[in-house]
């Protein structure tokens, strides 16, 4: 077993306004991280301000970040904390946020570097301080030391470093109250995604897997009782912001697989939620490894108590219908993307070209295209 965790996780409605003082351990000047609107509707940014204006830390926020951050928005938050003096950041929503402020606290002190030096991690200074508040239950950035970015060539990359795991995690599932339906569905699936993914990966151990099984347990329990409106009671809410903090763990020793893997050209080239991609490849997933991992598999079906084929239509009935047509030439033109792919290598009984070409056959290509 290998499992190094230094994040501080508090998980509790109210927990911002309780911890005020854990925020001025930090310093005494942060810049907030964060989207335009999200963070202000849930009240989030509002929870933050009154903690931070209770313990006399100065603050400073930037809300240029958008879905699937892009690395020059991170430099402009860079340049914006090194102005403002920022002794740390404070990363607050959904997973894009998140992993902005991680980028943006590896910046920061570090003027000269770019996205060579970003996505290597080669760099001179250690980062800011971050203190990560979620507001959407899926992501599992507050508790991973891992970031997406999208790089100026417009694909998502991630970067991985122990000294970017947040110092400090707070989870209030009230925010997750304000989520339109298709985020809630979208991050839910996304949350999904991490624990099967980090169970059947080459790189997993006992502990991780413990922790993506009792994940995976509460979503499918959530799922199975999933409202049609959407409008999830607050104990549900408590759970599934639960078991995405759990997924978000189990992926920080594995990090992710085929489905996140594939998932992302969709989010490049149509738009697609990035949970809701990764969703739609789930159920190739699942019976990829009941072929190549039969024992693994039976292990965690009966831990989580659903049979395979009723995984898959929970998939399908929570997650946001994914609509993208994609057309062999788009499909020809990807397969330099899969060569050498970490995520990929990462699958148990192994993939090569040919495998994962017949994989994206099946599941965009009908008749004569295939």
């Amino acid at each position: 077993m290998d499992f190094y965790f230094p994040t501080r996780i508090i998980i509790k409605r109210g927990c911002v306004s309780e911890n005020a003082e854990r925020l001025a351990s930090f310093g005494k000047r942060c810049l907030i991280v964060t989207g335009k609107s999200s963070a202000k509707i849930c009240g989030a940014l509002t929870d933050i301000a009154k903690a931070l204006e209770a313990v006399n830390v100065d603050y400073k926020i930037f809300d240029r970040i958008t879905q699937n951050p892009l690395f020059a928005d991170c430099l402009a938050g860079a340049e914006a904390a090194r102005a403002f003096g920022a002794e740390f950041i404070i990363a607050l929503g959904g997973g894009s946020p998140l992993d902005a402020g991680k980028a943006i606290a590896c910046l920061a002190p570090n003027p000269d570097a770019g996205e060579k030096e970003m996505y290597s991690q080669k760099l001179k200074n250690p980062p800011l301080s971050v203190v990560a508040v979620g507001t959407t239950a899926g992501t599992g950035s507050e508790v991973t030391q891992i970031a997406v970015i999208t790089g100026s060539d417009g694909r998502k990359k991630s970067f991985r470093a122990d000294s970017a795991f947040p110092a400090l995690a707070l989870g209030d599932p009230r925010y997750t109250e304000f989520m339109p339906e298709n985020v809630t569905r979208s991050t839910a699936a996304d949350a999904l995604s991490h624990c099967i993914e980090s169970y059947f990966n080459s790189t997993a151990n006992e502990f991780s897997r413990m922790l993506a099984l009792r994940g995976a347990r509460l979503i499918t329990g959530i799922f199975k009782n999933f409202p049609d409106d959407c409008r999830l009671t607050p104990q549900q809410r408590d759970t599934l912001y639960l078991a995405s903090v759990f997924g978000g763990m189990a992926i920080s020793v594995t990090g992710t697989c085929i489905p996140h893997a594939l998932g992302y050209f969709l989010t490049e080239n149509h738009g697609i939620a990035h949970g809701t991609a990764c969703a739609f490849f789930l159920p190739y997933f699942i019976e990829h490894n009941m072929e190549y991992a039969p024992k693994l598999a039976v292990e965690f079906f009966t831990e989580i108590q659903t049979a395979p084929t009723e995984l898959a239509e929970l998939i399908g009935s929570v997650a946001p219908k994914m609509t993208a047509r994609v057309n062999r030439a788009e499909l020809d033109g990807m397969r330099e993307r899969w060569v050498n792919n970490g995520c990929l290598k990462k699958a148990l009984g192994g993939i090569d070209n040919k495998y994962l070409e017949n994989l994206l056959k099946r599941a965009f290509l009908t008749g004569e295209d295939k």
